[in-house]
């Protein structure tokens, strides 16, 4: 690398640094002039940095936000937090950045050097998330592998456990990961079936990309995150709710989770009309339940006679445990 490509590099990655940098400061820091400071600074503007120049005894040079995101330049320590936090992330499934922050961990983990892959690892081995209800882990390693084999359209082999327990070894073409709730899913062709394939990622084991790669598939729906849907419907039957909630409706959609959930639209201030997207008895129910509010079922006849047998058998339990703290009273 020539002194000058070098120094740039060095300059940047001072400028990266949130504040405003004097002129003298940066030049005494690089060991140059601050004429050649103020030549750096233009070569950087030209390669597309928003380089801010402010005047005066207080003023400086700060990189400010500009149209795009140019190249970060980390240190090692900076390089092993982002990819702990990035591998957290896409391990809890927070909703809206779980696709992303697998994107980013694959491209990171990419070009990290050797030494900083040993740290993330051992610091993703000594540590334990917990995890929240029942849902099935899945490890960002694997998340990342597959990630890397779809954005190089290269074929990837892995151990398969189906639901009902039998396992197999599959070759696939990769085409997107879908995150669905808690659950992650490969969306994939299968070379050996000759047919489109949903694996679940956290029945998947030992992925292996092979090296080949293949042109690109047209998938029989409109997007990964289709296909999926209705796959996924076409297995469980699924319902329409239409209920009106008895309370304001921007609270009523927050807490459903926005519009994924459906559609709630105003009937006056204190009431509002929700029409569900498709989805099982049992997860409408519990979403109504969980709202908090006094609600009133319009369709479908069969949720209206779920949620009278689940209030039966909450009923009963809450007798059972009122009748056992009444016989322990003295």
């Amino acid at each position: 690398m020539s002194e000058t490509s070098a120094r740039l590099l060095n300059l940047l990655s001072l400028l990266q640094t949130p504040r405003e940098w004097p002129g003298s400061e940066l030049a005494g820091r690089l060991g140059v002039t601050t004429r050649t400071i103020r030549r750096d600074i233009d070569r950087l503007r030209e390669l597309g940095y928003p380089v801010h120049a402010t005047m005066g005894a207080e003023g400086g040079y700060r990189l400010a936000a500009g149209a795009a995101m140019p190249p970060l330049l980390l240190d090692d320590d900076e390089a092993v937090a982002i990819a702990v936090g990035l591998r957290s992330a896409a391990g809890q499934t927070v909703e809206g950045i779980e696709e992303a922050s697998v994107r980013a961990l694959a491209k990171l983990e990419q070009v990290l050097p050797s030494r900083l892959r040993r740290r993330v690892g051992t610091l993703g081995t000594a540590t334990v998330s917990l995890p929240s209800g029942d849902h099935p882990t899945v490890d960002p390693e694997h998340l990342t592998v597959l990630a890397a084999a779809i954005s190089n359209q290269e074929r990837l082999r892995f151990r398969y456990r189906a639901g009902a327990g039998a396992r197999s070894k599959r070759l696939v073409e990769p085409h997107r990961l879908v995150a669905s709730g808690r659950r992650w899913y490969l969306v994939a062709y299968d070379n050996d079936r000759e047919d489109w394939r949903i694996f679940r990622v956290d029945r998947l084991s030992e992925p292996f990309p092979t090296g080949v790669r293949t042109p690109a598939r047209t998938l029989p729906a409109a997007d990964a995150g289709a296909y999926v849907r209705e796959r996924m419907q076409g297995r469980v039957a699924t319902h329409r709710a239409v209920a009106t909630v008895h309370a304001p409706a921007a609270e009523v959609a927050a807490k459903l989770g926005g519009p994924a959930a459906g559609e709630v639209e105003p009937v006056d201030e204190a009431s509002c009309r929700w029409h569900s997207t498709p989805d099982s008895l049992e997860w409408l129910a519990v979403r109504l339940a969980l709202l908090g509010h006094e609600f009133t079922v319009h369709e479908p006849p069969e949720l209206a006679a779920y949620l009278r047998a689940m209030g039966g058998r909450v009923n009963r339990a809450a007798g059972a445990a009122a009748g056992e703290e009444e016989g322990a009273s003295p």
